[in-house]
Order: structure tokens, then sequence, then C-alpha cells
């Protein structure tokens, strides 16, 4: 990744409105930046949260707060808790996020 023309700043991501994206069950709030070809996000997911897609978008994610399990359609399953990041190129792996609790994310994508 190259990044370019991105002036020196600072995000207060409390001032960023977040936008509402159901999943099969539970609700995601993301707050989103874009600068150039490069999104990111502050994410929280609800309890109870099941992703309605596999989703094949690379990704380096951060778990921040709660638990975040990981499930990949080959049938793996990784559990984030604050602290633990994943990575995963486009088109790499299919992924879905499923969270009981809830979760913080920071994801670069």
């Amino acid at each position: 990744m190259q990044m370019t023309d991105i002036p020196f700043g600072i995000t207060e991501w409390a001032d960023v409105e977040a936008t509402e994206h159901p999943g099969e069950t539970g609700l995601a709030y993301w707050r989103t930046q874009q600068f150039g070809a490069i999104r990111v996000r502050m994410v929280e997911y609800s309890a109870n949260y099941v992703a309605d897609h596999w989703c094949s978008k690379g990704h380096i994610l951060l778990c921040l707060e709660g638990e975040l399990t990981t499930e990949l359609k080959d049938g793996r399953k990784v559990v984030l808790t604050p602290g633990v990041s994943y990575q995963v190129a486009d088109n790499a792996e299919p992924h879905r996020s499923v969270t009981k609790l809830g979760a913080k994310l920071f994801i670069v994508d």
C-alpha cells in the first residue's frame, strides 16, 4: 500500500457521523473516513451481531473493546479481544464478523 496526497490531520471519531448497518442479527455502527483509496473506520457491533454476508475485502482490523469472533468460510474461527488484530488481503479468504457481547474495532481497508 502506498499512501499519497494525504496531509497530516487528526480525526475526532466522536464527531464523525455514524451510519447503521443491520446484520442477520444485531446492528453495526460505522464511523468512516476516506483518505484517497484508503477507508478507515471505527466500527461498533451490538450484542448478538452476525454479519449478513461473507466479506472478501482485505482489512487490517484491531479489536479495541469487547470480543469478536471472525468466522472464515472454510470453517476456521478466530476470537479477537482488545489489543488483538488480524490482517487479510483482498479476495484471499472470505470471512464474517460475529459477536455475542458486542465489540468496538478500528479497521483500515
